[in-house]
């Protein structure tokens, strides 16, 4: 047996639902890596990208070609955001990661990045069934997912924002494709979320500094 035949096997079944080891250990990762975020730790990005490479074993499971692509994106995106924590705190005077809310044209460039990418990525699902069963759910994570990571880089609250629109599709996702463990994680994620929202609502108000400064190219 291969170690992706092992990861995709059944590790439990709870309350009818039958829950797959790559299912379980990606999600356990992603748990600890949101909570490191939320105190503003380098290793979320190191985690991210762990948690992204099991969870590509569980969505090529599920078939679901818009999480496969979504975990390809988190392993690229948290190689590009742990170089920016680095940078940031190699320049700030105490060593830690300022965040800030960001400015309008930063907002406006999130959501029309993330409008007009699940439009293209919903059509190419929707043109090619084959790449996922359900493409307009699929791509929105997909998109936002890749959005969410962006904005948490460059130490915005609005990453925060941003998780909580992620959630409240992909909680429902999640169980209907088979994944109920992703499904139980992404209710606990909700949490985390709006813990970390507040957490970094305070900083951003209490530092009054730029995020990341010179790390914006």
């Amino acid at each position: 047996m291969s170690v992706l035949d092992t990861l995709n096997g059944e590790a439990f079944t709870a309350f009818g639902q039958h829950v797959i080891w790559s299912d379980m250990i990606g999600n356990t990762i992603g748990l600890a890596a949101l909570a490191l975020g939320w105190r503003r730790s380098l290793w979320t990005w190191p985690a991210q990208l762990l948690s992204g490479v099991v969870l590509v074993a569980a969505y090529a499971s599920a078939h679901l070609s818009g999480g496969v692509g979504k975990q390809l994106l988190v392993i690229g995106v948290a190689l590009w955001g742990w170089r920016q924590w680095q940078r940031g705190r190699q320049q700030a005077q105490d060593g830690s990661i300022a965040v800030r809310f960001a400015g309008w044209r930063e907002r406006g460039l999130l959501l029309g990045g993330t409008a007009v990418g699940t439009a293209a990525v919903g059509t190419l699902f929707t043109l090619i069934p084959q790449l996922s069963w359900n493409p307009w759910p699929d791509a929105y994570i997909f998109v936002g997912t890749l959005a969410a990571m962006v904005a948490q880089a460059r130490g915005l609250v609005e990453f925060w924002f941003a998780w909580l629109l992620v959630d409240i599709v992909g909680v429902p996702l999640a169980f209907s494709s088979g994944l109920a463990f992703s499904g139980l994680v992404y209710v606990v994620y909700l949490a985390l979320v709006v813990w970390g929202l507040r957490d970094w609502w305070l900083r951003s108000r209490a530092s009054g500094r730029p995020v990341l400064e010179g790390a914006a190219a």
